[in-house]
Protein backbone atom coordinates (compact mmCIF):
# COMPACT_ATOMS: atom_id res chain seq x y z
CA UNK A 1 0.00 0.00 0.00
CA UNK A 2 1.16 3.77 -0.97
CA UNK A 3 2.72 5.84 2.00
CA UNK A 4 -0.08 8.52 1.67
CA UNK A 5 -2.41 5.71 2.15
CA UNK A 6 -1.13 4.46 5.09
CA UNK A 7 -1.08 8.06 6.59
CA UNK A 8 -4.81 8.71 6.36
CA UNK A 9 -5.39 5.34 7.89
CA UNK A 10 -2.66 6.07 10.74
CA UNK A 11 -4.44 9.60 11.23
CA UNK A 12 -7.67 8.03 11.55
CA UNK A 13 -9.13 9.53 8.04
CA UNK A 14 -11.42 7.49 5.97
CA UNK A 15 -10.95 7.69 2.35
CA UNK A 16 -14.22 6.50 1.84
CA UNK A 17 -17.32 7.14 1.05
CA UNK A 18 -16.76 10.28 -0.81
CA UNK A 19 -18.11 12.37 -3.03
CA UNK A 20 -16.07 12.32 -5.88
CA UNK A 21 -15.80 8.40 -6.59
CA UNK A 22 -19.60 8.41 -5.52
CA UNK A 23 -19.97 10.23 -8.51
CA UNK A 24 -17.50 8.27 -10.56
CA UNK A 25 -19.64 5.04 -9.76
CA UNK A 26 -23.05 6.87 -10.73
CA UNK A 27 -21.70 7.81 -14.04
CA UNK A 28 -20.12 4.28 -14.44
CA UNK A 29 -23.48 2.70 -13.99
CA UNK A 30 -24.81 4.12 -17.14
CA UNK A 31 -22.77 1.73 -19.56
CA UNK A 32 -24.36 -1.06 -17.74
CA UNK A 33 -25.75 -4.02 -19.76
CA UNK A 34 -28.96 -4.78 -17.43
CA UNK A 35 -31.75 -2.60 -16.19
CA UNK A 36 -30.85 0.45 -18.80
CA UNK A 37 -34.24 2.27 -18.01
CA UNK A 38 -34.19 2.87 -14.62
CA UNK A 39 -31.74 5.31 -12.44
CA UNK A 40 -29.80 3.36 -9.98
CA UNK A 41 -28.82 5.45 -6.65
CA UNK A 42 -25.37 5.59 -5.28
CA UNK A 43 -25.47 6.43 -1.46
CA UNK A 44 -22.56 6.54 0.67
CA UNK A 45 -21.90 4.29 3.45
CA UNK A 46 -19.14 3.49 6.03
CA UNK A 47 -16.40 2.86 4.03
CA UNK A 48 -18.34 2.69 0.54
CA UNK A 49 -21.04 2.92 -1.74
CA UNK A 50 -24.51 1.25 -1.78
CA UNK A 51 -26.25 0.72 -5.01
CA UNK A 52 -29.71 1.04 -5.72
CA UNK A 53 -32.42 0.47 -7.86
CA UNK A 54 -35.88 0.47 -8.26
CA UNK A 55 -37.16 -3.39 -9.28
CA UNK A 56 -38.53 -3.07 -12.84
CA UNK A 57 -38.49 -7.14 -13.47
CA UNK A 58 -40.54 -7.21 -10.09
CA UNK A 59 -38.93 -10.47 -9.87
CA UNK A 60 -37.60 -8.86 -6.22
CA UNK A 61 -40.29 -6.90 -5.01
CA UNK A 62 -43.86 -7.42 -7.00
CA UNK A 63 -44.40 -3.61 -6.71
CA UNK A 64 -41.38 -2.17 -8.36
CA UNK A 65 -40.02 -0.47 -5.53
CA UNK A 66 -36.39 0.27 -4.41
CA UNK A 67 -34.06 -2.82 -4.15
CA UNK A 68 -30.50 -3.46 -3.24
CA UNK A 69 -28.35 -4.07 -6.16
CA UNK A 70 -24.86 -3.84 -4.95
CA UNK A 71 -22.35 -2.78 -2.17
CA UNK A 72 -18.82 -2.01 -2.91
CA UNK A 73 -16.64 -1.80 -0.02
CA UNK A 74 -12.86 -0.31 0.36
CA UNK A 75 -10.65 -2.00 2.71
CA UNK A 76 -8.29 1.12 3.73
CA UNK A 77 -5.92 -1.29 5.06
CA UNK A 78 -5.23 -3.73 2.15
CA UNK A 79 -6.54 -0.78 -0.56
CA UNK A 80 -8.76 -3.25 -2.16
CA UNK A 81 -12.13 -2.94 -3.15
CA UNK A 82 -14.59 -5.35 -1.96
CA UNK A 83 -17.79 -6.01 -4.35
CA UNK A 84 -20.99 -7.74 -2.37
CA UNK A 85 -24.28 -9.02 -3.81
CA UNK A 86 -27.54 -8.99 -2.25
CA UNK A 87 -29.03 -11.93 -1.35
CA UNK A 88 -32.52 -10.93 -1.32
CA UNK A 89 -34.06 -14.83 -0.53
CA UNK A 90 -31.57 -14.60 2.65
CA UNK A 91 -31.80 -11.20 3.45
CA UNK A 92 -27.87 -11.29 3.34
CA UNK A 93 -25.09 -9.53 1.22
CA UNK A 94 -22.71 -12.13 -0.05
CA UNK A 95 -18.94 -11.73 -1.24
CA UNK A 96 -18.51 -11.39 -5.26
CA UNK A 97 -14.39 -10.70 -5.30
CA UNK A 98 -12.44 -8.09 -5.13
CA UNK A 99 -10.41 -5.45 -6.91
CA UNK A 100 -7.37 -3.22 -6.62
CA UNK A 101 -9.16 -0.91 -8.70
CA UNK A 102 -12.45 1.02 -8.52
CA UNK A 103 -13.54 1.21 -11.98
CA UNK A 104 -12.87 -2.52 -12.02
CA UNK A 105 -15.35 -3.18 -9.37
CA UNK A 106 -17.95 -0.97 -11.45
CA UNK A 107 -17.33 -2.64 -14.54
CA UNK A 108 -17.78 -6.12 -13.22
CA UNK A 109 -21.09 -4.45 -11.66
CA UNK A 110 -21.91 -3.43 -15.52
CA UNK A 111 -21.64 -6.55 -16.70
CA UNK A 112 -22.59 -8.49 -14.33
CA UNK A 113 -21.88 -12.32 -16.18
CA UNK A 114 -23.88 -14.24 -13.62
CA UNK A 115 -27.12 -12.05 -13.24
CA UNK A 116 -26.18 -11.61 -9.75
CA UNK A 117 -26.70 -7.87 -8.98
CA UNK A 118 -29.08 -6.72 -11.44
CA UNK A 119 -32.04 -9.29 -10.83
Amino acid sequence: MNAAVMKKVAAGLIPHPNELDRKRIERGLSSRRHYRYVSPSVTPVRGGYLIESPCCSHNIDKNGGRIDVALIHYDAVSGIWKLFWKNHARGIWEFYSIYHRLTSAVDELNTDPERLFWQ
